[in-house]
This record gives C-alpha cells, structure tokens and sequence, in this order.
C-alpha cells in the first residue's frame, strides 16, 4: 500500500514565515483553534480546529491559540495550549502540552492556557495593528477585547494599547487560494478515496434499498482509507429529491426507473474533496434520462475545457450555462433563440446554482472570486470544483411529465495547473457507459 501522504512541520513554517513578511512591523496576530461546538446536552461534536489556525500551525487541539509577532526577539511564533494534566488525560486522551507544543509542532514560546489572560496582554502591548478575525467567533471576540481593554485602562501609566483592528483574512486566505504541492497531494488523495466510495455506492444500489445504505457505503469507504470523516453532510437524493439542491435526509426508498444523485466527499488530513455523480437505481439510464444526463456531462466538458490559467472564474460558468440552455432549448424544454435564453436567463429553473466554488481546508473554500470589481483570473495551484446540473422539479409547468423529478448533477474538483487543468477526481465514472460497466460489475 502507498505511504499515506503528510504535510511536516517545515511546511507550516514555511506558511507562518510568508505570513509574517506581509504583516505590518510592529503588530500581532492572534489565531483561535475555536471551541468544540455542542451536539446535544453534554454531548460535544469532535473537535476539528479552525482551518486558519490549522494552516499555520498543525495545531490539533481544542481551545489553543496562535500568536504571530514580527520581529519579536524572543521567538515571533507564540502557542498557548492546555497543559498536561494525567487525570483529565484519563478521560480525554495525551495532551501535547506547552514543553511538547515547541518541540514537536514549532511554536518559540508555548505557555499553558490557564496563563493567557497574564501573558497576552503583555504581547499586544505597544504593537500598533492587531490582526485578527473580528466576527467569526463573538465569545472570542470579546476575550480579545479584553486583553485590549486591560491595556486602555492602564494608558495613564504608560502603557500603548494597539492603534487599530485589521481582518487576518485578507492575507491569509488569499495565501490559502493557492495550493502547494503538499496540499495538492493531500487533495488528490481525498479525491482518490471519494472516487472509490463513489463506485462502491453505484455497485450497492439496488431498487428497494434505502438512501442511507448508500450513504453508509460512502461512509465505510472514508473510514477504512483514513479519512474518518466527510467535508459536509454526504446528499444521496434518489428520484424527485435529486431536485433538492442540499438534500441530506437521506431515508428514501431507493425505486426502479429513478435516477439517485450523490454528492459526497471524505476530509483527508483536513482538506476537502467534493464529487457529484448521478446513476441510476436500476443499473441502465433510460432514453429521457440519458437524454439529460448527456447534456449535464457536455456542460461539464465545456466547462472544465476553460479552466486554464488566463480565465477569469466565471468562464467555466459562462460555457456550462450555453450548452444547458442549448441543450434544453433542443429538448423543447426552453423556447426561442439561444441569446434570448441566455440572456432572459430562462434557464433558471432548470439551472438555479453557480458551476462551482473554491475547494481546499474548507468544501466552500476561502479567496476572493472578484479583485477591483472584476471577475479575478484563474492561476496555477487553485483548485475548484466544476458542478454543472439540471434539476426538473415534480409539478413544473409546461414540462412534460416524463422529464419531473429528475435531478441531475456532475462534479469534480479540478486544479488549475501550468498550461491548462488535473481533474483530481477523474477516478470517479461518470460518462453512460463507464456508468453503466461498473453499475453492470
């Protein structure tokens, strides 16, 4: 079996040392891993930390926090983590703690949690810029406010609260857009494994089965690679909810003659995959559902044919729209002049969604889609989704009966490379007869 590919320490190094050049002299950042959010009761979801606080640091633990200061003499990376503690470690699992916190995850200075509240205010002090995620987080919004408010009360003593609050996001998330080659491999690896649960759900269908049993192949298939968990809540939509865009119920009866929609990705080492497939419950397309389903991988293919350095991120969009309004319009789905469609945009109900999004640490990842108001052009090393569908609700007027409730949608994640594309997620099948080979396996 192939090593599982990792990212090492030098390459949060790497990452904190690009951030920390942007930043202005003389300022601080300050990074949450964020809380464990409550399922239920005293129940907690399990902790997956902030993606931001794990991009710079591969941090794993709940509650820490990352201190970033320029030109700080006695190291300019700060962690602040819970300390050890043997009777708490009995119920909850080994702790890293602040000695470990330095030698194995790279922090200069790691202080215990239970200190913060003395050390931190002594770190914003006299640093004119604070950057952090205002917003995101209120309970620590107000901490940070806090330390800082500590600061103003001791002005007439001398002290030097900071000048100004600056939003973190705007650098780091512009440096999360762009993937490097450890991350690409990781991605690939995501996609790899979620290609694989793909097949096994097509090979389990079977009419009379049930939504979740699909879902629990998809599931099965991530935890035995290594990835325990999903990116989002997988989508098995079989026949009219295949229309119903977030579907996650996932508790119908799988029928003959429907087609079921899929949309499922793993999280491997926190990075993403997303793919979308549509198959159908029986095994073989029938003539009006191919007839669609043709059109919807045409529009992928377009699609992604202009995923190339040079675009500008709305032209895969642009291509997938053309050959779905055409393609519509020669159904008798949608009447007049392909300019006309497109221009009305009466494709909309058959089409309600944008053809895709940003993919990375996050499903719906970080970075800007527009720069000066401008759609902002495709460069080497991001990776996006392309994610053309078509969707003819039950009761849809003028549509004839044999087209409603079908839903249908085709993804794959793309990464955007030197001279054109690498569709990470091509192991999934999607054209009719690769679909039908592996259903028929």
């Amino acid at each position: 079996m192939a090593s599982r590919p990792r990212l090492k320490q030098a390459d949060f190094a790497r990452r904190r040392a690009r951030l920390l050049a942007q930043m202005e002299p003389n300022s601080i950042a300050i990074v949450h891993a964020g809380f464990p959010p409550v399922r239920n009761r005293d129940v907690e979801h399990l902790h997956r930390p902030d993606s931001d606080f794990l991009y710079l640091t591969g941090f794993p633990e709940a509650h820490a926090i990352a201190v970033l200061l320029p030109g700080r003499p006695q190291g300019q990376y700060v962690l602040f983590c819970a300390e050890k503690d043997p009777e708490k470690e009995i119920w909850n699992g080994l702790r890293v703690g602040p000695e470990q916190a330095c030698a194995e995850y790279g922090a200069d200075d790691a202080f215990p949690l239970s200190d913060i509240d003395d050390i931190m205010p002594g770190l914003i002090e006299g640093r004119s810029r604070v950057y952090h995620a205002l917003g995101k987080d209120a309970k620590f919004d107000r901490r940070v406010l806090d330390w800082v408010n500590l600061i103003r009360a001791r002005v007439r003593n001398g002290s030097q609260p900071p000048g100004e609050f600056v939003s973190l996001e705007h650098l780091l998330h512009e440096m999360r857009l762009f993937k490097d080659s450890g991350e690409i491999r990781l991605m690939r690896h995501a996609a790899q494994i979620s290609a694989r649960a793909h097949v096994n759900a097509m090979q389990a269908c079977a009419p009379g089965g049930n939504e979740y049993e699909l879902e629990a192949e998809l599931l099965y298939e991530f935890g035995r690679s290594g990835a325990r968990f999903p990116a989002y809540p997988p989508i098995v939509g079989s026949g009219a909810n295949g229309c119903i865009l977030h579907y996650t119920e996932n508790c119908a009866r799988l029928k003959r003659g429907d087609l079921v929609l899929i949309d499922a990705g793993c999280e491997f080492d926190c990075y993403a995959s997303d793919i979308t497939r549509t198959f159908p419950v029986s095994g073989r397309f029938s003539r009006t559902q191919r007839a669609l389903y043709e059109i919807v991988l045409e529009a992928q293919a377009a699609a992604i044919e202009q995923v190339r350095p040079g675009r500008h991120w709305n032209e895969p969009h642009e291509a997938a729209v053309a050959v779905l309004a055409d393609g519509l319009r020669a159904l008798g789905l949608l009447k007049g002049s392909l300019n006309r469609i497109l221009r009305d945009e009466s494709y909309r109900p058959f089409y309600m969604h944008r053809t895709g999004h940003w993919l990375g640490m996050d499903v719906h990842d970080v970075g800007e889609y527009k720069l000066g108001g401008e759609w902002r052009e495709l460069e080497p090393g991001m990776v996006l989704t392309v994610e053309p569908g078509l969707y003819v609700a039950p009761g849809q007027k003028g549509v004839a009966s044999r087209y409603q409730g079908i839903g249908i949608r085709i993804e794959d994640d793309v990464l955007v490379t030197a001279d054109g594309c690498d569709v990470l997620s091509r192991d999934a099948p999607k054209t009719v007869a690769d679909v039908h080979a592996v259903m028929a396996a």
